[in-house]
């Protein structure tokens, strides 16, 4: 009896373990089957530049950003409280490697709008993957304010500005990404008749995940043409970033006033070393218009 009993205990053993391989055979992952890299950043946008990420097919994103005054204007400011600039856009998904915008903001009572292109999704496994994401963006503003300037001639095209953007960016892990994205800036009507109209610049984007829901993220641009850096400086922003169900809220400090691309890359005089910086925060909420284009995807 022993002996069935040691016998029969063995065959069970083996059979059960046999069968867990069996199962963990049928539950890995296809390797040789392309798997898409997916949640680089938390939304669309790094803090003000735009992100290697976009809407899925269908997603609608209705955006609030909100920058205060300075910090350094005192308690007479309430600390920069008392001061706010504000815009509104809305985003929507096309495809899942095609999104678009608009949006208006108070500064300069600006209109803009966007348009932004995968060409490559970062992937692993299968024929053609790839380590990077690339991403085109271009856009256009419009400045409503009323023409003051007697002194020069007034045409419409003043009022437009441009500008081009490439990102190259990498999710690593699943704590830390990276982006890089070269940006030009075309103005049609500059300060002075002798300023360059084009200006240069390149934009590093970073997040580190600390949680399932939280984030810490850094966005800064390196200005190297186009611009008289003893009276304009980079723009420099660092946050953190909270998910809440169909919410992402963003809390950040910057020195930056602008909520465009032309204006924060082309507009900004504060000094993150003299505390010329301001708190804000971006608000943003997806809704689902039609049913998502299903992919294999890595991460969150």
């Amino acid at each position: 009896m022993r002996i069935l009993l040691v016998v029969s205990s063995l065959f069970f053993s083996i059979s059960v373990f046999g069968q867990q391989d069996l199962l963990s055979l049928v539950n890995k992952p296809d390797t040789n089957k392309k798997q898409f890299v997916s949640g680089a950043f938390k939304s669309t946008r790094v803090i003000n530049s735009q992100s290697m990420e976009m809407l899925g097919k269908g997603v609608l994103d209705f955006r609030i950003l909100h920058r205060f005054g300075l910090i350094s204007s005192g308690i007479n400011n309430l600390y920069g409280l008392d001061q706010a600039t504000m815009r509104l856009s809305f985003d929507y998904g096309f495809g899942k490697n095609l999104m678009a915008g608009v949006g208006r903001s108070d500064v300069e009572k600006e209109l803009d709008g966007f348009i932004k292109y995968r060409l490559v999704w970062q992937s692993e496994g299968g024929v053609h993957s790839s380590p990077v994401s690339v991403v085109l963006v271009s856009g256009m503003t419009l400045t409503t304010m009323p023409w003051t300037d007697t002194s020069r001639k007034y045409y419409f095209s003043n009022r437009l500005g441009f500008y081009n953007q490439i990102i190259i960016g990498r999710k690593f892990n699943e704590v830390f990404s990276m982006q890089v994205a070269p940006i030009v800036v075309h103005r049609n009507f500059v300060p002075l008749k002798t300023d360059p109209v084009n200006t240069y610049a390149v934009e590093i984007g970073a997040r580190v995940k600390v949680s399932r829901h939280t984030a810490l993220v850094a966005d800064y641009h390196y200005i190297f043409s186009g611009l008289n850096k003893t009276i304009y400086k980079d723009p420099l922003s660092l946050g953190v970033d909270i998910e809440t169900g169909g919410h992402v809220f963003q809390l950040h400090f910057s020195n930056a006033t602008g909520l465009n691309e032309k204006q924060y890359i082309t507009g900004t005089t504060n000094k993150w070393l003299k505390g010329e910086i301001g708190f804000g925060f971006n608000l943003s909420r997806v809704f689902t218009i039609v049913n998502p284009i299903k992919h294999q995807h890595i991460g969150k």
